[in-house]
């Protein structure tokens, strides 16, 4: 009997290869003959290139070429709708006109990474400099455009009788408001940006880090004036992308550009300090809360206004009340207000968590603030107003449990220990506090297809071009075929990472599972299906001539007439080296409901009492998931996101010089990260509970084929909603100093 691996603590299927140093990323691809690219960058932040300087580098040894804008040697083309929000406003090299400080305004081409890299400190510009917008302060506050569901982000709703949220909030017992703000922060993914280019003929092969591999295929050949089957793109692994490699950046057309114009493969990797600016950043937001609640902490009105910085060249738009302070508390007065200003920036991009992190920060410190002047707990504050349904549209949700993640995380955690009293705790120089805080993420399903091919070794294929970027998405590919197939999980190979692959789900707003395994469960009927048709129409089969629906597929074999045959036995029988089908849907789940993955976040940190320095000792999750695939990838995703909050909390922080536009701390040296000695052993917990909506297609015999009822969603951005807020609601609990902006830092503690 094969017992399904669902739910399991599976290994990664990739592991050995990754920790071998095996498997291919996209820096590690061969070619022959190939060149190597190095961009120059402009040093200011708005203005006009007077003049580029390429003489000495040309005459560099090694040199190939030196593309300098304006060049139209590279043939480049604007993207058209509705894919052009997937790729940069303008073209590079083809003007002289500077956008923002560390935008490509030359490419240097050479025989080796050295002589590109030497050769391209040789290229020097003059520029007709003017004042970058640099600041919020610096342009007028426009509304933000649409939320990522297309919904208007602007939203107002007043109980009867209330003329405004002002006239709301002060009608309330209790009013807490309070600004916040967060500066901009970077993806910085383990994997360096890097390109390879190789051209057959007129058809070019692209092995480079993509969240979607289809669209960045497509949206390259838009780029490079060529058709989309010319176009294919390889990424099978990946290391990191958290937004970063959603949309197409410079780097692929100008290495893909200059591979066509030398005749030879070009590779062209990113330098770190080129990745703060050439490859996206979630921006800085200003945020504005007002709660008003009655005297036992019911809320009677929310006021969540933004002001985001937009970069003039387009970028991401930030709305980070949107699956926040509309979803999560129900309230008869709410008032939402995004706003973004117009700056001379590199692009912006979505990046984990990217309205939502940003605006629970912002809300869940405002609770528990709240959670103070009411003299409410924390937790119970929040199931005090624990919304049913969303509190915008009124529909209830496919399936929510996150009053159990509250319950279960304060008993997990030793909530009723706590000291409500700030700085109540002290060990030496070490001042103790907790805090705790509310995740909430959507969960959106998109358009995918999948393939699986059974083969007459009896093993299997299942192929969707998806992308992993460390999230475990082979893995995840693998365990639902086994499971859908009924066989071991040794005998099922993932293909991911691939555009001539069936359309795979988007590597974004954790959507790849819940989007992917009801396609893998259709596919395995729609295969079964095909196999039990050849089983009964070819005249080598046993069954040739029964009726289909008497033979019955189990655990990799066919069952009928007292006879069974793996299904390899069986195409080995006809001759047929495999069987396959192909399993699509589009967009959306079932309508009249609202779909949420929820969590809950308790957090113990130790603050200096001399220093300010602050250390997190002790953190819980427990989180409402919808069906776990795989356990381990699971916990470690959440992992992830917890110490991305961390990060968000204490550390992350890229000053940008008002006067030049200049991001100062462009390095892993300056820009700060977590690292091992900053994060303790994270308790992570899953409800485990199935989506009853989201659940895997009907097969032909009345029941389902493989997972029954599966009801995964999303998790890959959870855990990073919230977690920043609760380690700023323990920095209160320890030292009563409320830190509103980020990063928690020394001096805000002394």
């Amino acid at each position: 009997m094969t017992t399904s691996p669902v739910g399991r603590e599976i290994d990664r299927v990739d592991g050995r290869l990754k920790v071998t140093g095996a498997a291919q990323y996209s820096g590690d691809y061969p070619a022959p003959d190939t060149a190597y690219a190095h961009v120059v960058t402009s040093t200011i932040a708005r203005g006009t290139i007077r003049g580029i300087d390429t003489a000495a580098a040309l005459a560099a040894p090694g040199v190939l070429r030196v593309y300098a804008a304006e060049d139209t040697r590279l043939s480049l083309y604007p993207v058209a709708d509705p894919y052009r929000g997937l790729a940069e406003s303008y073209l590079p090299l083809r003007d002289t006109t500077v956008r923002f400080h560390g935008q490509a305004i030359a490419m240097v081409v050479a025989e080796s990474v050295e002589q590109a890299r030497d050769a391209a400190a040789l290229v020097t510009a003059t520029y007709d400099a003017q004042p970058p917008r640099a600041s919020l302060a610096d342009g007028p506050r426009v509304p933000s455009g649409p939320t990522l569901t297309g919904s208007p982000s602007q939203v107002t709703i007043l109980a009867p009788g209330v003329e405004s949220i002002d006239e709301a909030l002060a009608a309330s017992d209790v009013v807490v408001e309070a600004e916040f703000e967060q500066p901009m922060q970077h993806h910085v993914a383990m994997e360096p940006h890097a390109v390879l280019a190789v051209w057959d003929g007129d058809q070019v092969t692209v092995h480079a880090g993509a969240q979607i591999p289809s669209a960045y295929a497509l949206v390259l050949s838009q780029r490079l004036g060529v058709l989309p089957p010319q176009v294919r793109l390889i990424g099978r692994y990946v290391g990191g992308g958290f937004g970063a490699r959603v949309v197409l950046y410079s780097d692929a057309p100008l290495a893909a550009a200059a591979a066509r114009e030398l005749g030879r493969p070009v590779r062209l990797t990113l330098t770190r300090e080129q990745m703060f600016t050439l490859t996206g950043h979630r921006s800085q937001v200003t945020q504005t809360l007002g709660l008003g609640a009655s005297r036992d902490g019911v809320l009677n009105a929310v006021s969540h206004g933004s002001v985001a910085q937009m970069p003039a060249i387009g970028g991401f738009t930030m709305t980070p009340a949107h699956a926040t302070s509309d979803t999560l508390y129900p309230t008869p007065n709410l008032h939402i207000d995004p706003r973004q200003v117009i700056l001379d920036l590199p692009i912006s991009r979505a990046m984990r968590g990217p309205n939502e992190a940003p605006g629970a920060f912002a809300l869940e410190t405002a609770m528990d603030e709240l959670a103070v002047a009411t003299g409410v707990d924390p937790v119970e504050l929040r199931l005090r107003n624990y919304a049913t349904a969303t509190p915008t549209t009124g529909r209830p949700w496919s399936s929510k449990h996150l009053d159990e993640c509250y319950r279960d995380g304060a008993r997990r955690f030793g909530w009723s220990a706590r000291s409500a009293t700030p700085r109540a705790r002290v060990d030496g120089q070490w001042l103790f506090g907790t805090g705790m805080a509310t995740a909430v993420y959507p969960a959106t399903r998109h358009p995918a297809s999948v393939r699986i091919r059974l083969l007459d070794d009896d093993t299997a294929v299942v192929s969707t071009a998806t992308s992993d970027l460390g999230t475990g998405a082979w893995t995840m590919v693998a365990v639902a075929g086994a499971d859908a197939l009924g066989i071991p999980l040794e005998r099922v190979t993932p293909e991911i990472g691939d555009s001539d692959l069936p359309q795979g789900a988007p590597a974004v707003g954790s959507s790849a599972t819940h989007s992917t395994v009801p396609l893998i469960v259709g596919a395995a009927r729609d295969t079964i299906a095909e196999l039990k048709r050849r089983a009964v129409t070819d005249s080598g089969s046993p069954w040739h001539g029964t009726n289909a629906e008497d033979l019955r597929y189990e655990r990799g074999s066919l069952h009928a007439n007292g006879r069974s045959m793996t299904f390899g036995q069986l195409l080995t029988a006809l001759g047929s080296r495999g069987v396959d089908a192909t399993a699509s849907a589009p967009a959306g789940a079932p309508a009249g409901y609202a779909y949420h993955s929820f969590g809950a976040h308790f957090c113990e940190v130790r603050v200096n009492r001399l220093t300010g320095e602050t250390r997190v000792t002790r953190f819980t999750t427990v989180a409402d998931v919808g069906r776990v695939i795989n356990v381990r990838a699971a916990r470690s995703q959440i992992v992830g996101g917890v110490v991305f909050g961390i990060g968000h909390a204490l550390l992350e922080h890229n000053p940008l010089e008002p006067d030049t536009g200049r991001l100062a701390a462009s390095t892993l040296a300056d820009y700060l990260v977590p690292v091992n000695a900053d994060i303790p052993d994270i308790d992570v917990h899953l409800l485990d509970r199935p989506d009853p909506l989201l659940t895997g297609p009907i097969g032909d015999d009345g029941g389902e084929v493989g997972t029954r009822s599966l009801g995964a969603r999303g998790l890959g951005e959870i855990g990073t909603v919230g977690s920043a807020a609760a380690v700023g609601n323990a920095v209160f609990n320890a030292t009563g100093i409320r830190v509103r902006d980020l990063p928690i830092t020394l001096d805000k503690l002394l």
